[in-house]
């Protein structure tokens, strides 16, 4: 599995590190949220079908 998100889509709400924070943080600095673990987690699916701008790809 490989988790990413599109910076240049992402809103930074904040959605994905509710659902997963084992995988996402927000990166305060810039005002977006950033992968933690690129090899995913059992709740990264989750997040992306949760984001509302559809910024994170899981590719498996």
């Amino acid at each position: 599995m490989r988790v990413s998100i599109d910076s240049d889509k992402c809103i930074g709400c904040g959605v994905c590190v509710q659902i997963c924070p084992d995988a996402f943080t927000l990166d305060e600095s810039k005002g977006i949220a950033r992968v933690l673990r690129p090899e995913g987690a059992d709740c990264v699916e989750e997040a992306r079908d949760s984001c509302p701008v559809s910024c994170i790809t899981v590719e498996e």
